[in-house]
């Protein structure tokens, strides 16, 4: 049911409106032409409940660059 696929979903994003406003975007992306959009906003919340969690650093770390702060003359 979909409403497991919800809860599945928000343990992995921080709240009900940013998990509305990416599966809305992810659905765009990701719906083919003579499929139905239920069937992608399910593939889209199943996919949402296997990834990392957005709140746990991953293992890639990224470098913060300085960058050299430019004044006006």
């Amino acid at each position: 049911m979909r409403s497991d696929l919800i809860f599945g979903a928000l343990t992995h994003v921080n709240n009900r409106y940013e998990l509305c406003q990416l599966a809305s975007k992810a659905t765009r992306k990701l719906h083919k032409p003579n499929t139905r959009l239920q069937d992608t906003t399910n593939e889209v919340l199943d996919r949402f409940k296997d990834t990392i969690p957005m709140d746990e650093p991953g293992e890639a770390v990224v470098e913060k660059v300085q960058v050299a702060e430019r004044r006006a003359a």
